[in-house]
């Protein structure tokens, strides 16, 4: 079971904002968490937050798990005081009217509104069977005119959905932030544990932003790094919910393990390596092939850099993802950590990763 402290740390990161591309609370939540056991912690200029131990040894391993989330930002200001805004990253349009968010402003904080639209009664028929776009709907915070708005709200302020927490019966829980701050929160943990044993190598926990917008922290901090393994946690698609296509994305059910994908983005050397730890240490895990063939994650990006990495991707089965509500199972988590901790014990300065050797 995790502990108070971890469970406190999750609730908390869980709770803090950060749409991509405006970090920096979530940024200083896993800075700050991560210091208490790293032996160095800095942020980059590109905002990805990297917490190191035994840094100087010659053999790096990365792990991954990007902090920002997807969301919205303000565009115009209308002479209602109504905000219009667009997407930050992929946004399930069908979930969007009548959700609760928060402007995040520099001078009042967070200001709290909600995502109006034309009532369904003022619709034609042929207008409710369609998703309303984006540019139809508004975010409306009290504000009685422009110009009362203005004094709260600056074009360009950022969206997010409504902060939220919850523990679902004995071991899931509910955010609209899972995707993927249980990544960051995965690979700070493994961090945590590895704090406490002999390493072989220099281990570097990185919460990465920008992953909505195309894995952009993972390529800043990949660079900067130059890793000789790198590990990336996100969540990936559970299976186990009504109309889900096994057949293309295969079975993958709440509290069944982490996934380990085979695709192209995984050096197979270290996926055998990561299999063998998990049935060394009765480890439950899921096996896929992945959403799709190649890319989509910051494993792809980790394994591209420089002459590149031998990567892995760990995928927390997560249902609902890109909505207010997602759910994950915190057993998958902790199975996730231990995986990814004895893995990374498990690594010597021999060790080869190159196919076929």
């Amino acid at each position: 079971m995790l502990s108070k402290k971890s469970l406190d740390f999750l609730e908390k990161l869980l709770m803090t904002s950060g749409p991509s591309g405006f970090e920096e609370p979530v940024a200083a939540c896993f800075g700050n968490y991560t210091a208490r056991f790293a032996d160095d912690v800095r942020t980059d200029v590109t905002g990805n937050t990297i917490a190191a131990l035994n840094p100087d040894a010659p053999l790096k391993v990365m792990l991954a798990g990007h902090y920002d989330e997807i969301g919205f930002q303000v565009t115009h200001i209308s002479d209602e005081g109504l905000l219009h805004f667009r997407n930050v990253g992929g946004i399930d349009k069908l979930t969007v009217p009548g959700a609760e968010v928060e402007v995040l402003t520099e001078k009042h904080g967070s200001v709290p509104g909600v995502v109006g639209k034309k009532p369904i009664h003022l619709l034609t028929p042929k207008e409710r069977d369609q998703a309303i776009e984006l540019k139809n709907m508004w975010i409306d915070i009290g504000a009685e005119d422009k110009k009362s708005a203005e004094k709260i709200v600056t074009v360009g302020d950022p969206v997010a959905f409504k902060r939220n927490f919850s523990l679902l019966g004995k071991h899931r829980v509910l955010s609209k932030g899972l995707d993927d701050k249980i990544g960051a929160f995965v690979v700070a943990e493994v961090l945590r544990t590895l704090s406490t044993k002999k390493l072989n190598a220099a281990v570097f926990a990185v919460g990465t932003v920008q992953e909505e917008l195309g894995l952009r922290g993972a390529t800043t901090s990949a660079f900067g790094i130059a890793p000789d393994v790198g590990i990336a946690v996100d969540v990936g698609f559970a299976t186990d919910v009504p109309d889900i296509d096994k057949k293309t994305l295969g079975e993958a059910k709440l509290g069944g393990g982490p996934m380990l994908e085979r695709n192209a983005d995984n050096n197979p050397s270290l996926g055998r390596l990561m299999r063998k730890t998990a049935a060394k240490h009765k480890i439950k895990i899921q096996e896929q092939a992945g959403f799709r063939a190649s890319g989509g994650t910051d494993t792809a990006r980790m394994q591209l850099t420089r002459g590149g990495v031998a990567t892995a991707l760990v995928s927390i089965p997560n249902r609902y993802m890109h909505s207010q509500v997602e759910i994950c199972d915190l057993r998958d988590v902790e199975d996730a950590v231990k995986l990814i901790s004895e893995t990374v014990a498990a690594i010597k300065p021999e060790t080869s990763f190159i196919p076929g050797q």
